[in-house]
């Protein structure tokens, strides 16, 4: 169980019995409510053995996962419950590349990590700079300077290596080497206001990025760090935000969520062809904001976790109709954020007041073919697989074009059909 008197207590009981766990923060009522208590982010490390959350007021909380586990309670490694001050609030973080098991539990503060001989967790904060922490030692590596608004998202490629890409207020991204302690940099500019979120492909060669209020989905080469282009195509022509984009485990996907008033969508974009797939509408029935904070695919690829306004957690499988999973309609929720675990299997979700919540997720068994359109595109790009002399039935389901263009998160009789 984890030790967090002072800081944190767990609940395990809920009227959801898609809730595991809660993890609630302590914090004087003075406190309780105003500004900065906000968990921003969430992340699990790649192996899965560590969770970390931002609890608000510059805390950042690293638990061993799963909280009960006996493993890590006889390991080599101090599995302890660590706590980082980052002096100022947390907006992002994110977890490094995976450490061998041999990883030594410490470090001197301020040295570089060398290869992937330490735990390294990102965090990204209101003014700007981003700390590395090393999660083994419990102790500040270094800090990055040069972002000059909210660091808003972190992201470390799957490729193993010491890059840090981070999205920010100030209207750029960034690419850090760690190796380098940072000295090494390439900014990315395009944006013309807030960047909400980014997110790399599987085979770490592109970044896409959403911008809140400039409405643009940019896609990036990571490889000769320029502009590639703008996807466009969205269903509005109104006012409308961007908050969050990821891409398909096999890279052949890329998923962009856009709100409105009363009204959120998701759409599916081809991001080898910026072709816009799939478009999935939802309209919240009670006059108001209905916003959509995060979405994420599932390890496997065959789902969405959708954090909205009105339910803590939807579980979508693109191309389907309705839901898989979704939490009872709750307008106090206030989720901001989501992220799996690396198996599946369960979602974390972050709130406004703080806390996290661990829900339970569908464990779909990947069909053959899924698994075979997994393993080629993840490899083969859209343009590669069009000559390919394959029936249209077989060429449609590799490029995911037979999912049906327009569908809705829920139906009603008295509902207006939505027009593209």
């Amino acid at each position: 169980m984890c030790s967090t008197e002072n800081s944190a207590e767990l609940q395990r009981t809920s009227s959801d019995s898609a809730l595991i766990l809660e993890l609630k923060t302590r914090r004087p009522p003075s406190l309780e409510g105003r500004a900065g208590c906000e968990t921003w982010s969430v992340d699990f490390s790649p192996d899965g053995a560590w969770f970390a959350w931002s609890m608000g007021h510059g805390m950042v909380w690293v638990v061993a996962w799963p909280l009960d586990s006996e493993d890590s309670q006889n390991s080599d490694i101090d599995r302890g419950d660590k706590s980082f001050s980052c002096g100022h609030p947390v907006w992002g973080l994110a977890f490094g590349p995976r450490p061998p098991r041999s990883a030594a539990a410490s470090r001197p503060a301020g040295s570089p990590p060398k290869g992937n001989n330490s735990l390294l967790l990102a965090t990204g904060l209101e003014n700007g700079v981003i700390k590395i922490w090393n999660v083994l030692s419990g102790e500040a590596v270094f800090d990055l300077h040069g972002h000059e608004g909210v660091v808003r998202d972190l992201v470390f490629p799957q490729n193993g290596t010491l890059t840090l890409i981070s999205s920010s207020r100030d209207k750029t991204l960034r690419i850090w080497d760690l190796s380098h302690k940072g000295k090494k940099v390439q900014v990315l500019s395009g944006h013309k206001d807030w960047i909400s979120c980014c997110s790399v492909s599987s085979d770490c060669s592109m970044i896409a990025s959403v911008g809140r209020f400039d409405r643009m989905v940019c896609l990036w080469s990571l490889r000769s760090y320029t502009f590639m282009r703008n996807l466009s195509g969205g269903i509005q022509k109104s006012l409308y935000l961007l908050s969050s984009c990821d891409f398909s485990p096999d890279g052949a996907l890329l998923a962009t969520a856009a709100f409105r008033g009363s009204s959120w969508w998701i759409n599916l974009w081809d991001p080898y062809t910026a072709e816009k797939l799939a478009t999935l509408v939802d309209y919240f029935e009670d006059y108001g904001q209905n916003q959509i904070s995060a979405l994420q695919f599932s390890p496997n690829g065959l789902h969405l976790a959708i954090v909205t306004d009105d339910r803590a957690l939807r579980i979508w499988e693109p191309g389907k109709r309705g839901m898989v999973m979704q939490t009872k309609a709750d307008r106090d929720s206030n989720g901001l954020c989501c992220k799996y675990h690396p198996q599946g299997g369960v979602v974390a979700t972050g709130t406004r007041d703080g806390h996290v919540r661990f829900w339970s997720t569908p464990r779909t068994v990947p069909t053959l073919r899924h698994l075979c359109r997994s393993i080629l595109r993840d490899s083969v790009s859209t343009h590669q697989m069009e000559p390919l002399p394959l029936p249209k039935r077989i060429l449609e389901y590799l490029t995911y074009r037979n999912i049906p263009d327009h569908l809705k998160a829920c139906y009603s009789s008295d509902e207006e059909e939505w027009e593209g």
